[in-house]
């Protein structure tokens, strides 16, 4: 018994390269995309670069960048006292409505403290400030006692719960405290171009099952390539 063949539509490039001319996006709407984006990541002199050139204005003040960039920059040195306090200068309303970020930079400012060794002082943070929380709230009480769970083993660092360690736990604090400065401010946490780009992606997969056409494999250059049949 034969298998039935299924022909796919061949779109050529020349049709494809039509069909992308005909869609008219305006370059103001394109500008935007890009402030969006360098606001969202903290690229302040970019940011206010491209308003000069561009005149695309902002939605948020771009002096608050360089604060909120100070505030991460903070967190991912490891300076979770100076970054609190760097928040709570910006907005004290932040910490006080987001019982959750201000647990994880308590525990942050614990990893700190064991990481530099300095066990007493540790022990004593997490019974005064982190244990009344974790009372509270039983997924703080798991993530305090694996961050606790450190102190049992002599080399952190080849244990098994090594990873509250790794620069990768501050840069996810960081980033936590990033998304929560730009909500206050009525601003997106992500920008909006990587998930263009996922659409597209999504776009492409969903066209491949019907036709071949000129698709984007390359997303750093958008080249068009040819379609394989």
């Amino acid at each position: 018994m034969g298998v039935k063949a299924t022909s796919k539509k061949v779109i050529t490039r020349e049709e494809w390269e039509k069909r992308l001319n005909d869609v008219k996006i305006r370059k103001e709407d394109m500008n935007k995309l890009v402030m969006n984006f360098l606001v969202t990541e903290g690229y302040v002199e970019a940011a206010e670069k491209f308003r000069m050139e561009s005149g695309t204005e902002p939605d948020i003040d771009l002096a608050t960048i360089s604060d909120r960039m100070a505030v991460k920059k903070a967190v991912q040195c490891g300076n979770v006292d100076d970054a609190i306090e760097k928040v709570n200068d910006l907005n004290p309303e932040i910490l006080d409505t987001n019982p959750q970020l201000f647990f994880h930079l308590q525990q942050q400012r614990l990893i700190e403290l064991i990481r530099n060794g300095k066990i007493e002082e540790a022990l004593e943070f997490a019974q005064e400030e982190l244990a009344p929380r974790g009372e509270e709230n039983q997924t703080f009480l798991e993530e305090l006692e694996r961050t606790v769970s450190l102190l049992a083993f002599e080399d952190v660092s080849n244990c098994p719960l090594g990873e509250l360690l790794d620069i990768s736990q501050r840069l996810k604090t960081a980033s936590e405290v990033n998304a929560a400065i730009l909500t206050s401010q009525s601003h997106e946490k992500d920008p909006k171009l990587p998930s263009l780009l996922k659409m597209l992606i999504w776009a492409q997969n969903q066209l491949d099952e019907k036709a071949a056409y000129p698709r984007i494999n390359n997303l750093s250059n958008a080249t068009l390539e040819d379609p394989t049949v």
